[in-house]
């Protein structure tokens, strides 16, 4: 029977190009131009997907994210706005949306986007235990399929920033969170990473807590900040030879871009920091604190 994915805009263009665009990768697309249209669809059509405007006439994306749910346990959900706000993005975690898409955005990564939530758990299994512009707690599985995504709608927090900074702490965000699932929470999906923003006014501060033991930093012959200087690819072998996925640049990439991480004794939980303040000085390379 295929694919169903309902898409909710009431831009009739929006709705022509996307609605073009996803039916040619095979889904069966129903559209709909407002929150009503969107609704009885939703109660009269088996759907998988919901890709939705936040804001349209009759209902709005929350809205039918949250009847659509009842209707249809298995509903997986993306939010699309041309009006991004740290709101926004808090309401899209409270939610539990697979994806959040800032308008504009490119074809490639709305398909990514019905990909993403097509491969995630109803709902990304991401359990929100704290939902507010200044501060975000969540519980994210040990899959590394959630990364990704999660990466993005974090990113979504900060768009006034410069690119730039948030490509440094998204990138940062990537490395140690995948390296909290894979080697803290062993990639068990049944297990959860702790993670937390805070937004300070002249800083962003991340916590990221897997449910490992912690390790030895001068024991991570995996990662590349153990490279000897005159081997700077030796970590690439030893993951090879472990069957562990490409990249180990975690701590050395952090080390480049942010401006503190901080490890606790157990090295199962990290702090790292990010100044924003245009006055602030240059950045200098970190120093890791035990």
């Amino acid at each position: 029977m295929g694919i169903t994915l309902l898409l909710a805009d009431d831009n009739a263009t929006v709705r022509k190009i996307y609605g073009e665009t996803l039916a040619a990768e095979g889904y069966n697309v129903i559209e709909a131009e407002d929150g009503d249209q969107a609704l009885d669809a939703l109660e009269r059509e088996p759907v998988d997907v919901l890709v939705t405007d936040l804001y349209m006439p009759g209902h709005t994306g929350f809205e039918l994210v949250e009847r659509g749910r009842k209707l249809h346990p298995e509903l997986r959900t993306i939010l699309m706005t041309g009006q991004g706000s740290p709101d926004a993005v808090v309401d899209a975690f409270r939610f539990h949306a697979c994806a959040f898409l800032s308008k504009p955005f490119s074809l490639d990564e709305l398909r990514g986007a019905v990909t993403t939530a097509l491969e995630q758990k109803p709902a990304c299994g991401i359990e929100v235990v704290s939902a507010k512009p200044n501060w975000i707690e969540i519980l994210v599985p040990c899959d590394l399929k959630a990364v990704g995504p999660l990466q993005k709608l974090m990113c979504e927090l900060d768009t006034k920033l410069p690119v730039e900074t948030r490509e440094a702490i998204g990138s940062a965000f990537r490395e140690m969170l995948s390296n909290a699932i894979e080697h803290g929470g062993k990639c068990d999906p049944t297990q959860r990473v702790g993670v937390k923003y805070v937004r300070l006014k002249r800083a962003i501060m991340y916590s990221i807590k897997d449910p490992g033991e912690g390790f030895d930093i001068e024991e991570m012959k995996h990662a590349a900040i153990t490279n000897p200087s005159d081997e700077p690819l030796r970590h690439m072998h030893v993951r090879s030879e472990k069957g562990i996925r490409p990249g180990g640049y975690g701590i050395l990439l952090a080390s480049q871009v942010i401006d503190e991480l901080i490890y606790n004794e157990r090295h199962n939980e990290l702090i790292f920091v990010k100044y924003i303040d245009d006055q602030s000085e240059p950045h200098q390379p970190l120093q890791q604190h035990e």
